[in-house]
């Protein structure tokens, strides 16, 4: 198979490993605010120096959510789809670097305008609450330069098929045209609740804003911005984990079509976000709840693959049983141990998932902290232990440096760190949103409420798995560090595995992206047009803007 051969260029390196440095700065920046706001909602701390709880509460979850998130996302499907297709040419670099520039800027003006305390409106910037122009500016510029790398990731794609033809396309490539066709139809909600409600309405061009469309446009972008965290996570278990472990991908088929699922039914289940919301008729819910659980099933074929992957493996190495086959994997090598760590996270977070997507259960959950601790477990555990596994050997592939010894106990370490931490803290949030306890709030006694009286302990508890892993983020900075700069110089192999013998070869169909694009498009409109109709004809009187912070 001759995908995987080929070595990144020194220029290709360099905008991949840009992104990258983005990337690492906000993980300590979002993870020193995470471990600020634990320890004020513990109660025991009070922040210094006049800074909000609110202001860092929406640093937290724009520079992790969507600024750590979309810069290592698209670094290494870059580094992916350059590695598998033969590379990008000048146009395509250059093009990668404009859209680099655009993202830099854009989130400096949003940062900017956070740390002046002029958008302290949290990570969904829900309306009534009003942030300054620049900050809505520097959220457009984000999204348009992500739009650059996704036209430059379909033009390389075309490429690799126009000189190719009748060849099988590069697994990795494939998986990130779906990651960023996915993204580039699901962020058109947000583009344009930003570009032509907030924009406007916060230069003061209209007065006031319609709430139940700007919270209905942000989800229908919310809940595929979840898939475009996990896909490259689910790029990296089927294509990478496998030569970790010195297997083989199960089925390359099985691995296209459950992106194809995840691109068709990913996006029009935004309501399931607004289940409370009063201005949605109830049947367009009930609709979209159903089509939320149909993605249970690309999890599931997900799960299937990976764990028959690791059994083939056991097997080939003398495992015998149903469980032998973990006595025979690379528990020690943090490359394997930290995405294994996250797939097994994703169980209890996947269930949380239908928890909170279910009308009746959501009725209890819904804007409790319960909602935190569950995407603390799906994004911050199963996805970031899955991208610090891929950057141990990513970034040294990349700067031309090794993966040590010492290195990877210490990448051991922070996984444990991180696990620790993450398991006390999302387990604290999860028993303290079934106890009533809401999400979004700073410390509070609520004047003395007796109910309030049982979340004390639990607080605590999230404020000692917040130090924990606080830690555990200063020490994937110092590998990050060490293996940027410092490791010794050499040549990390940038792990591709093949395709097993036994599986079959992809449909034709699969390619065939106007009907993909097509049914994607047809499910949202079926899903979207009439409440969306409905949601301007039926508006309420619309909101001025607050600044409360």
């Amino acid at each position: 198979m001759a995908q995987g051969v080929r070595s990144l260029s020194k220029k290709e390196s360099r905008l991949v490993m840009s992104h990258m440095y983005v990337a690492f700065i906000s993980l300590f920046i979002g993870a020193t605010c995470g471990l600020l706001q634990t320890l004020e909602r513990s109660g025991h701390f009070q922040l210094p120096a006049g800074i909000g709880y609110y202001q860092i509460l929406t640093i937290h979850g724009v520079i992790l959510g969507l600024v750590l998130t979309t810069f290592f996302i698209i670094g290494f499907m870059l580094s992916a789809q350059s590695k598998t297709t033969g590379g990008y040419n000048k146009t395509e670099r250059t093009l990668g670097w404009i859209a680099f520039w655009l993202m830099v800027s854009g989130t400096i003006m949003a940062a900017t305008m956070i740390l002046l305390n002029e958008a302290s409106v949290l990570y969904t910037f829900y309306a009534p609450l009003q942030a300054h122009v620049i900050f809505y500016i520097g959220l457009a510029l984000v999204i348009i330069g992500t739009w650059i790398d996704g036209f430059v990731i379909f033009k390389r794609h075309a490429r690799f098929r126009k000189e190719n033809p009748g060849e099988k396309t590069p697994l990795l490539s494939y998986m990130a045209v779906i990651t960023m066709l996915m993204w580039q139809i699901a962020s058109l909600g947000v583009a344009i609740s930003v570009i032509f409600q907030m924009i406007p309405w916060a230069l003061g061009w209209t007065e006031t804003v319609n709430v139940l469309l700007s919270r209905t446009l942000f989800w229908y972008f919310g809940h595929p911005l979840v898939y475009f965290w996990l896909l490259p996570a689910y790029m990296i278990w089927y294509a990478i984990i496998p030569k970790i472990i010195g297997g083989k991908i199960f089925s390359d088929s099985l691995a296209r079509f459950t992106f194809i699922l995840l691109l068709l039914f990913s996006i029009p289940v935004g309501f399931h976000h607004q289940l409370t919301e009063p201005g949605i008729d109830p049947f367009w819910k009930f609709i979209q709840v159903i089509l939320t659980m149909i993605v249970v099933i690309p999890s599931m074929m997900t799960a299937f693959s990976m764990f028959a992957t690791f059994e083939a493996r056991g097997r080939e190495l003398g495992a015998k049983g149903m469980f032998g086959w973990l006595k025979k994997m690379p528990w020690g090598d943090a490359r394997f141990l930290a995405p294994f760590i996250g797939m097994l996270f994703f169980i209890p977070g996947g269930a949380g998932g239908i928890v909170n997507a279910s009308n009746q259960m959501n009725q209890v959950v819904h804007n409790t902290i319960w909602v935190t601790g569950h995407f603390h477990l799906t994004v911050a555990t199963t996805v970031m232990l899955t991208f610090f596994g891929a950057a141990y050997w990513l970034v040294p592939s990349l700067t031309g440096r090794t993966y040590t010894k010492s290195i990877n106990k210490l990448a051991v370490t922070q996984t444990i760190l991180w696990t620790v931490g993450m398991t006390i803290m999302s387990t604290a949030m999860h028993i303290q949103g079934l106890l009533g306890g809401p999400r979004r709030s700073a410390f509070s006694t609520y004047a003395g409420n007796e109910d309030t009286a049982a979340w004390g302990a639990y607080q605590i508890a999230q404020a000692v798995g917040g130090s924990i892993l606080f830690l555990g983020m200063i020490v994937m900075i110092i590998i990050f560090i060490n293996l940027a700069f410092f490791a010794p110089k050499g040549e990390e192999e940038y792990p591709i595995a093949e395709v097993s013998d036994k599986a079959i070869a992809p449909p034709k169909v699969f390619e065939n992206w106007k009907l993909w694009t097509a049914v994607t498009l047809a499910l949202v409109l079926f899903a979207y047009t009439i409440p969306l109709i409905d949601i301007i004809q039926s508006a309420p009187p619309g909101a001025k803007g607050f600044k409360l912070w």
